[in-house]
């Protein structure tokens, strides 16, 4: 390959989601054995859902906020999801549809609920999202400076592909790309 990366390939991926966990639809509940409480999806439609995506993506990405009409955009051409523990907001998800094979997909959580799980749960849930919509190939993007998102994807497979700069900002975003296991 021209860029030197050895991709996973979809059957690769579907190995990796059996080996790795089910997922769990939207509006159903799990219960996770390393937390008190009920984790719970709720699909970005709802204003209520909306706001709380739009607060913790702008809590983790402070450098490219959002206003709330950018919200309503996306979730119009991607799969966005909150993860709440019981009634408490713990995270959101992007999952933007795959484009000549490849899905980007992203996972970010509250510093306070990081390192419990919630994080590998969501990942496993987007990842899920973005095979079902026809994915040949994962890719995520992650502000530089998070350093917990970062060993978090190279932890699961990811590599790096290319840092950007958008216009105005001093701090890079990394776009990494999930390799083949093995």
């Amino acid at each position: 390959m021209s860029d030197g990366l050895h991709h996973a390939t979809r059957h690769d991926m579907k190995f990796l989601m059996v080996n790795f966990g089910v997922a769990i639809p939207a509006g159903r509940a799990v219960r996770m054995t390393n937390v008190s409480g009920v984790l719970r999806y709720e699909t970005a439609g709802s204003a209520a859902v909306l706001r709380d995506w739009r607060r913790i993506h702008n809590l983790v990405i402070p450098t490219a906020p959002l206003e709330a009409e950018e919200v309503e955009e996306r979730a119009g051409r991607n799969h966005l999801e909150v993860a709440y523990l019981d009634d408490v907001a713990v995270g959101c998800s992007t999952v933007r549809p795959p484009s000549e094979g490849t899905a980007v997909v992203i996972a970010r959580v509250l510093p306070e609920f990081r390192g419990r799980g919630f994080g590998d749960e969501m990942y496993r849930r987007a990842v899920a999202t973005a095979l079902e919509l026809g994915a040949l190939t994962i890719e995520t993007v992650i502000l530089a400076s998070n350093d917990d998102g970062l060993r978090f994807a190279v932890h699961r497979g990811f590599a790096e592909i290319e840092r950007y700069t958008l216009p105005g900002d001093t701090i890079p975003f990394v776009e990494l790309r999930l390799l083949e296991a093995g």
